[in-house]
């Protein structure tokens, strides 16, 4: 294991921060390194949002979009620790909409289903975006109808897509699934709970974690700490107007997104990462086993349908290939978000790493500072 050199760390991380406040990248973002046992760098920088001088801080929440994900696949491992899951099981088994799930195409700008699906699909496929669910040609037909009443809770939602139809036979390609496959999920893990599924990742994750802040319907004293969503126009900071009352896009609260939903701070994420880097465990709870922990960070979908240095993991990418360019180690997993939220764990040298930000102007979950980040962190190992 190689050990970090906490100056060399800071000197990296903080001048890269400062360079990019300098350029109105971003208005305020915050930062941990955690490494066997101890924290090396904690940062905040900059404001809750471009017009105001209220500094982020520990008590800052950030939109932790799509690093939504990883909560959600361990609210699944958690139940498959206790047996209500597997990881094979066809989603039909809990959701009975899915019991016909049909191959569907857009003609005429109509989506036709042609047949049903010869391979049905399961979570294994829900949690490695190889599904299908409103995949292929049907995103750019479906999501303009995604509205009104089936956008408004979880349960619509889940219905709807069946409704719509997949793009690709299961396991046959993968996609990304920016929302359906883990609302799904979301949805499996209120039928197996017996929940809902905001109150069993309570109950499974954020308590035994110390996550006080993690929410998917902020209380009306975290919407006041919920930094801005920033962008840059002219060269200059501005705040992004977001629906009153939606944490991600404009998803109501009423339906909290199983890939997106979520809104934390750095010591809540910080506590979930160190749970996983301690093989399921965090302050005396364990609140998964290494066993499940071991299924969701190593890869699960084959080179042939995904070549690269990154293959997908439970929920995580996983880095598989030693010409991954921005040297994360083989064995690395993690996830970023629209946002520019970005984050991983590195067992082989017993790293942790946390960037929160919410920005519109740097490409999302492929933003470049979550790059920077990895090759700053990286090249202050020794």
């Amino acid at each position: 294991m190689k050990k970090l050199n906490p100056s060399l760390l800071e000197s990296r991380l903080t001048s890269r921060m400062e360079r990019d406040l300098a350029e109105h990248n971003l208005s305020g973002a915050s930062l941990l390194v955690f490494q066997d046992g101890e924290t090396v760098f904690r940062g905040h920088f900059g404001t809750v949002s471009p017009d105001s001088g209220k500094p982020v801080g520990e008590s800052t929440l950030y939109r932790l979009a799509s690093m939504t994900k990883p909560v959600t696949a361990v609210g699944i491992l958690t139940l498959y620790d206790k047996g209500l899951v597997d990881l094979y099981d066809p989603v039909e088994r809990y959701l009975p909409e899915y019991a016909h799930p049909q191959l569907a195409e857009v003609m005429e700008g109509e989506i036709r289903h042609v047949r049903e699906l010869n391979v049905k699909p399961t979570i294994l496929h829900l949690l490695t975006h190889t599904s299908g669910l409103v995949g292929g040609d049907l995103p750019a037909a479906c999501w303009p109808r995604r509205v009104g009443e089936v956008n408004r809770t979880l349960e619509n939602a889940v219905r709807w897509y069946a409704e719509q139809g997949f793009g690709f036979e299961p396991f046959s390609r993968t996609e990304y699934s920016g929302e359906a496959a883990f609302d799904v999920l979301g949805r499996i893990i209120e039928t197996a709970a017996d929940m809902s599924y905001s109150e069993y990742l309570e109950k499974a994750v954020f308590a035994p974690c110390g996550m006080a802040d993690a929410t998917f319907s902020p209380s009306s004293d975290q919407w006041g700490r919920i930094v801005a969503l920033h962008d840059k126009k002219d060269g200059k900071s501005v705040a992004v107007p977001l629906p009153e009352g939606c944490v991600f896009g404009s998803t109501p609260v009423t339906h909290p997104l199983g890939g997106a939903g979520l809104a934390s701070t750095l010591e809540d994420y910080a506590a979930f990462g160190e749970m996983l880097l301690n093989g399921g465990t965090i302050g005396g709870n364990r609140v998964l086993s290494e066993l499940a922990v071991r299924l969701m960070s190593v890869p699960h979908v084959p080179k042939s349908i995904m070549p690269g240095p990154v293959q997908w993991g439970l929920g995580v990418r996983v880095i598989t290939g030693e010409d991954y360019p921005y040297h994360l180690p083989v064995g690395a997993y993690g996830w970023s978000g629209a946002y520019g939220t970005h984050y991983w764990v590195d067992p082989a040298n017993r790293i942790l790493a946390v960037y929160l930000k919410n920005t519109a102007n740097d490409g999302g979950s492929d933003c470049l500072t979550g790059k920077y980040f990895e090759r700053d962190v990286m090249a202050s190992l020794e």
